[in-house]
């Protein structure tokens, strides 16, 4: 009966029998670990060799094959860089400053010459450190390598971005794909008036009041198309909190940025560089607007020179003086009365809602009622020039219509029309709200005008 059980059964044991063996671990899908170190070394950007405590290579990767020429398998297993890597002359101190990492605390940096396998040799910078074993001793050494000129290269890239984002004379501002401000140097901080951080990630449109779609499309286009030919000149109105809004003129260039790691390049965003020049361009406008009103002017005495009647030719200087200049032209005659009237005696054409030639002068007309403190008023008694605009957030055209000017008028300027030490009126140039306000150079050049048109009034009378 026991033999039987002996014999019938395979799976039953014995109080001494060791039992079946365990089935084996099954297989796991996956590299092992030398697998994955030799992956590692290999898709490393510098060159890697590493040497046990004695000085022999157990190391070499893809990079340092790519760099030196030699491949792992002459590398690996021979003792030190001497008479392959490294001049024999230069093979004992090359190997002592790479084996002193072992006894030094961290990482240590060295320059020297290596020779290539075709016979060439290279400078390389090295960056060398102990390997610890299980005990903490150290076991050996690594070094990465890489060609000097390609290091420089980095530190020089580096070193731009740092200088360019700390002392650049320049705006220099780093957009997302969001087109949002993700890095600003300290010069575009201060020309858009707010801190580093403050502006970082904010929408362009909470910084710029005006110009900001223009902006807004050439960063888009520079992320779509790529960078431009040539530096671009915006104008933009800056928001400043409470105080008032600027206007600026920026040159400037813009840089599409992608990452260097992709097989594609990919889009991080637009770095945009930028100049003040409103200074300049504001120079440069004005000495063509003086270049112009002067044109203008000389024109105009040519022309009026030709009139036999000289108030036909106080309306062509007039005309001339409405080119670029004012949208209306009210000229308003003082009666020969106390206290002084005014008589309207000339206007753009009838209705005031239509720009055109100046109607004829007239020495008759109704009196105008103007009530006290009118602009006009002011410039006869001051026989000075008089500046005016419609409140900030009013009606405008109540404000016109109460001054009797056409209901389109936003901002006023009167100049009086003086000739041999009398006030003989007032000439008002308005314009409407698509034009700036008039400004102290305007009064100037209205004062240049109504000159003329007194002297030809003043031959009329």
């Amino acid at each position: 009966m026991s033999a039987s059980r002996h014999s019938g059964t395979t799976d039953s044991v014995g109080p001494g029998d060791p039992g079946p063996e365990p089935d084996p671990e099954p297989d796991r899908d996956g590299p092992g670990s030398d697998d994955l170190l030799a992956a590692l070394l290999d898709g490393m950007d510098a060159a890697l060799c590493a040497f046990d405590a004695d000085g022999v290579v157990t190391h070499w990767n893809r990079e340092a094959e790519r760099i030196l020429g030699w491949s792992a398998a002459e590398a690996v297993g021979r003792d030190g860089f001497a008479g392959w890597a490294v001049r024999t002359a230069d093979a004992e101190e090359v190997q002592g400053r790479l084996l002193s990492a072992m006894g030094a605390p961290g990482r240590q940096v060295h320059e020297f010459a290596l020779l290539t396998k075709d016979g060439g040799r290279v400078l390389v910078r090295t960056q060398s450190a102990a390997v610890r074993g299980p005990d903490g001793k150290a076991a050996g050494v690594y070094c990465a390598f890489s060609e000097v000129h390609t290091q420089i290269d980095l530190e020089r890239s580096i070193a731009l971005s740092e200088a360019l984002f700390e002392d650049a004379s320049w705006g220099v501002v780093l957009v997302d794909a969001d087109l949002r401000p993700a890095v600003v140097n300290a010069h575009a901080a201060r020309s858009l008036g707010m801190g580093r951080t403050a502006l970082l990630g904010r929408p362009l449109g909470e910084l710029i009041a005006q110009g900001v779609e223009e902006l807004e499309a050439a960063l888009a286009h520079v992320l779509a198309e790529g960078a431009p030919p040539s530096p671009t000149e915006l104008w933009v109105t800056l928001r400043c909190g409470d105080a008032p809004e600027r206007r600026r003129c920026w040159r400037s260039g813009f840089l599409r940025l992608a990452s260097p790691l992709a097989e594609e390049p990919v889009p991080l965003g637009v770095g945009w560089l930028f100049q003040d020049i409103t200074e300049a361009r504001q120079t440069e406008q004005e000495a063509a607007q003086l270049r112009f009103r002067a044109n203008q002017l000389h024109r105009a005495a040519r022309a009026a020179a030709e009139c036999e009647d000289p108030l036909e030719a106080a309306s062509v200087h007039l005309d001339f003086a409405l080119a670029g200049f004012a949208d209306h032209a009210l000229v308003d005659l003082a009666a020969e009365v106390e206290p002084p009237r005014l008589v309207r005696s000339a206007q753009t054409p009838a209705g005031g809602g239509s720009l055109g030639p100046l109607l004829p002068l007239a020495k008759a007309g109704l009196p105008l009622r103007y009530s006290a403190g009118h602009p006009a008023l002011q410039c006869v008694e001051r026989a000075g020039s008089v500046r005016a605009s419609a409140t900030v957030g009013g009606p405008p055209v109540e404000w016109a219509r109460a001054r009797q000017w056409p209901e389109d008028s936003v901002h006023a300027l009167c100049a009086a029309l003086r000739s041999r030490g009398r006030t003989l009126g007032v000439v008002t140039f308005l314009r409407g709200s698509g034009r700036a306000p008039f400004e102290r150079g305007d009064a100037m050049y209205a004062e240049s005008v109504a000159v003329r048109v007194a002297g030809a009034v003043d031959l009329g009378g």
